[in-house]
C-alpha cells in the first residue's frame, strides 16, 4: 500500500486541546511531562531507570501467557528482557471489545509497536517493548459487546457481570458464527475465521480470549498483552489505593488541575471522585463512598468498613480494589517500567488532568503520545478522488462544501451575482442621497428596501447553484458516495468499522503494512491506499 500524510489540524476531526498539545502550546506545558519527541525519550529514561518491579511482572506474564509463549518466541524474549534494566515500555490501553471492536483499537497497538522500533532504532543500547494494557476490570459492557463489519452491527448478548474480563465466552457461539459469516469464501476468510474460533471458542474467559485473539495478530513483534487484575500487582499499589480512598488526595489534585485548565480555555474528560476505587468480586464492582459516620459503604451491597477494617482489607485482599478512570492511569505507571502511553484523543486529554496528581504521589508522568489515527482505501477510491480534482485533504471537508466546491470549479457559468450587487448598491446609494434631499427620515425605508433585495439576490445564487448542480448529479452521487465509504455514519472510519473488513483484503500483510507507514512522533493523519 501507498501512504500519504496529512496534519490533524487540516482533518477537522480532532479537539482543541489535541491539537494544542500537538503544537506544543504554552498554556498546557504544566499539565504534562517531558515533550513527545526523542529528547524528551531521553530524559524520561534516566528517571524511569530504577524501576523496582521486573521480577514480579515477568512472574506474571509467565503465568498469564502459560503454553501460549510456546508458539511465540518474540514475546517470550521481552519478557525475559523486561528482567533487564535497560528495558523500557511503551503503553497502550483499550477496552475487551470483542473481535477487537473499531479500527482504532488495531491502530492503537501498531502505534505502540511502531514507537518501540522507532526508540530501538534512535537509543539501540536500550531494549523497548510494547504492551497492550487490557481493560479488564471495566465493567461497561454495553460498550464492548458489539462490533461492525461491512455496515452491519453484531452483538453479543449476555448477563452482565463485575469486570468484563472475567466473563466467560461459553454463550459467544453463535456471535462468533454471525460475524465469521459476514467474511465470505477465500483465503483470508478461511485465516481470520481459525483465529477467531481458537481464540473465542474454547472456553476462555473474555480476557483469555482477547490476548489469544491479539497475540495471534501481532506476536511477531512481540507484543505484551497485560491483564494487571491480579492480587500480586495490587499489592504493589496498595499504598496509593490506601491513600487515595482515606485521604482522598487524588480527588483534591484532579478537581484543581481541571479547573485550571478550563480556565485556560481547554477541555476536561473526566471527573474525579471522592474515592476513586470500586469494591470488585466476581458478583459486582461498586463504588466506594464515605459515610458521615466516619464509615465506608459499598454501595447497592449492605457491605461496610470502618477505617481499621477497610486498611485491613486492602493490605490482605488489594485485588478486590479496583481503579477507576483517572487512577488506572497511576496504577499502570507504577508496575510497569514505561515511558509512554499511546492513546486516542479524548485520552489524552483526561491525562492532561492526572499530572498534579501523579506529582503528589512522586510517580513518574509518561510522555503522552497521540495513537496514529489512519484511513485505508484502495487505488479505485483513490482514481475517484482524483478524477473529481479533489485531494485526500480536501475529502475531510463536508459533502455540502465539496459539491458546491465542484460544481464552482466545473460550470462554465458565473453562478455568483457580485458584479450585478456592486451596481445596485451603487444605484442605492444615489436612491438614498435622493430620498434624504427630499426627507431625512426615508435613510431606513430605503435601507430596509435594499436589506429585502440583498436577501432576494442570495436566493437567486443559490437558485443558480442548486440548478447547476442537477447538470452535474452524477458526479455529485460520486462525492455522497465516496464520502459515506471514508466517512461511515459521518465519523472517521477507524470509529466505527472492524479490522476483518481490511484483513478479508489484504490478508496477513495488513499488520506490516500499517507498521511500516505508522510514523508516531510525526504526528500526522495516514492515508494508505
Amino acid at each position: 500500500m501507498k501512504a500519504t500524510y496529512i496534519d490533524y489540524n487540516d482533518t477537522n476531526s480532532f479537539s482543541k486541546t489535541l491539537i494544542a498539545y500537538l503544537g506544543h502550546n504554552e498554556a498546557l506545558a504544566p499539565f504534562y511531562g517531558n515533550k513527545p519527541d526523542y529528547n524528551g525519550f531521553g530524559e524520561q529514561m534516566s528517571k524511569k531507570k530504577n524501576f523496582a518491579h521486573r521480577e514480579l511482572l515477568t512472574q506474571v506474564l509467565s503465568d498469564q501467557y502459560a503454553d501460549l509463549l510456546d508458539t511465540s518466541p518474540e514475546v517470550a524474549q521481552n519478557i525475559i528482557r523486561l528482567k533487564d534494566e535497560n528495558t523500557y515500555t511503551v503503553t497502550t490501553g483499550h477496552q475487551l471489545n470483542i473481535f477487537t471492536g473499531p479500527l482504532y483499537f488495531i491502530f492503537k497497538i501498531v502505534t505502540a509497536i511502531k514507537l518501540a522500533q522507532d526508540l530501538k532504532e534512535k537509543f539501540p543500547d536500550k531494549e523497548f517493548v510494547p504492551v497492550y494494557w487490557m481493560a479488564t476490570e471495566d465493567h461497561d459492557f454495553e460498550e464492548i459487546n458489539h462490533t461492525r463489519v461491512f455496515g452491519k452491527k453484531i452483538s453479543w448478548e449476555v448477563d452482565k457481570h463485575a469486570a468484563t474480563g472475567r466473563i466467560s465466552t461459553d454463550t459467544i457461539r453463535e456471535t462468533v458464527k454471525t460475524y465469521c459469516n459476514t467474511f465470505g469464501l477465500s483465503e483470508n476468510a478461511t485465516e481470520l475465521t481459525k483465529l477467531v474460533e481458537e481464540a473465542y471458542l474454547k472456553g476462555r474467559s473474555l480476557a483469555d480470549a482477547t490476548r489469544v485473539f491479539v497475540n495471534s495478530l501481532f506476536k511477531q513483534y512481540g507484543l505484551i498483552i497485560l491483564d494487571a487484575d491480579r492480587k500480586e500487582l495490587k499489592k504493589v499499589f496498595a499504598p496509593i489505593m490506601e491513600e487515595d480512598i482515606l485521604k482522598e488526595k487524588s480527588f483534591k489534585a484532579i478537581e484543581q488541575t481541571s479547573a485550571q485548565l478550563l480556565e485556560a480555555g481547554f477541555s476536561t474528560q473526566v471527573h474525579a471522585r471522592e474515592i476513586n476505587f470500586f469494591y470488585l468480586t466476581d458478583e459486582f464492582r461498586e463504588r466506594i463512598v464515605h459515610l458521615e459516620d466516619g464509615r465506608f459503604e459499598v454501595l447497592h451491597q449492605d457491605l461496610f468498613f470502618t477505617e481499621a477494617e477497610l486498611k485491613k482489607e486492602i493490605q490482605s485482599h488489594p485485588e478486590r480494589f479496583s481503579p477507576n478512570v483517572v487512577m488506572r492511569p497511576m496504577y499502570e505507571e507504577v508496575i510497569l517500567p514505561n515511558l509512554a502511553y499511546i492513546g486516542g484523543g479524548a485520552e489524552i486529554v483526561y491525562w492532561l488532568q492526572l499530572k498534579a496528581n501523579f506529582d503528589q504521589y512522586k510517580v513518574q508522568f509518561p510522555i503522552l503520545i497521540p495513537r496514529n489515527s489512519a484511513m485505508i482505501t484502495d487505488d479505485q477510491m483513490a482514481g475517484k478522488i482524483f478524477r473529481l480534482d479533489f485531494t485526500f485533504k480536501s475529502i475531510f471537508k463536508p459533502s455540502e462544501t465539496l459539491k458546491k466546491d465542484y460544481v464552482k470549479r466545473i460550470t462554465k457559468h458565473r453562478l455568483n451575482l457580485h458584479d450585478e450587487w456592486m451596481e445596485f448598491n451603487s444605484i442605492f446609494g444615489k436612491i438614498k442621497l435622493r430620498a434624504h434631499k427630499i426627507d431625512p427620515s426615508l435613510g431606513p425605508s430605503t435601507d430596509a428596501v435594499k436589506a429585502r433585495l440583498k436577501k432576494a439576490v442570495n436566493n437567486l445564487e443559490k437558485k443558480l447553484l442548486k440548478a447547476e448542480k442537477r447538470n452535474h448529479e452524477d458526479a455529485l452521487i460520486q462525492i455522497d458516495r465516496i464520502k459515506e465509504k471514508l466517512f461511515p455514519k459521518g465519523a472517521l472510519q477507524e470509529r466505527t468499522e472492524n479490522f476483518a473488513e481490511l484483513y478479508l483484503k489484504h490478508g496477513p500483510e495488513l499488520i506490516p503494512d500499517l507498521v511500516k507507514s505508522f510514523n508516531p512522533l510525526d504526528f500526522k493523519l495516514t492515508i494508505l491506499y
